[in-house]
């Protein structure tokens, strides 16, 4: 039966530690296990990130607002899940989304100071740490330089992907079909007519104010097809 242990071994910032490192560090720190019910905040977009938040079980619901609340973005994760690496330093250390358990979650924190003192001092651990920051970094830079393309059908795939956190599994947006249409610079009849095609491929599906993605892998392949 898989432990605590094991689990927290399998998270992208442990990875590589062996077993006497491990439990030197588990030894020194005071891990704040918490248990969430289906339903429950698990972080507040905009409140500050004083520690770092694995998710060890359960099934998550990453809730992405844009200013003025134009659309929304939510998208499930699964465990192990490491909660926002990137919001613990820079100039903005406040969570970007909010993240709700979709199911019966567990979670961990180790606060900023232990990370500092005690983490920072084990060279596997900051590899791991840096990798994580520069693989997003490099991730959404290349976004930035994607070749732009006139076709509507790319332009709204593209929207939808860039948006997303993780590029698998199901996505909602919620948004009104006047506010896509101002996002994308195109009208709402064209708009409404290209994601009734994309729906009739089975790669959306439509809802009053709301845009289901089943799967985001599929969109992103259906790319390649246009």
């Amino acid at each position: 039966m898989e432990t605590m242990f094991d689990t927290l071994l399998q998270l992208p910032l442990f990875q590589g530690l062996c077993h006497e490192d491990f439990t030197s560090i588990l030894d020194k720190v005071k891990l704040l296990f918490i248990k969430h019910k289906a339903g429950e905040t698990i972080i507040e977009s905009g409140s500050p990130c004083k520690q770092l938040s694995f998710l060890l079980k359960g099934e998550i619901s990453i809730i992405t607002r844009a200013k003025e609340d134009i659309y929304t973005v939510i998208e499930q994760v699964e465990a192990p899940y490491l909660i926002e690496a990137q919001s613990l330093f820079g100039m903005s250390t406040t969570y970007k989304s909010s993240y709700v358990a979709k199911t019966e979650a567990h979670s961990v924190n180790i606060s900023k100071s232990f990370v500092l003192n005690d983490l920072f001092k084990y060279e596997i651990f900051r590899l791991n740490y840096m990798n994580i920051i520069s693989n997003r970094a490099q991730n959404l830079y290349a976004r930035l330089w994607e070749e732009p393309t006139p076709d509507l059908k790319s332009k709204i795939n593209r929207f939808f992907l860039s948006h997303c956190e993780k590029p698998q599994g199901e996505k909602i947006f919620k948004v009104k079909m006047d506010d896509l249409a101002r996002c994308l610079d195109d009208t709402r009849l064209n708009i409404s007519k290209t994601l009734n095609e994309l729906q009739d491929c089975g790669l959306i599906e439509l809802h009053r104010k709301e845009i289901v993605i089943p799967d985001a892998q599929k969109l992103q392949n259906s790319n390649s097809l246009l």
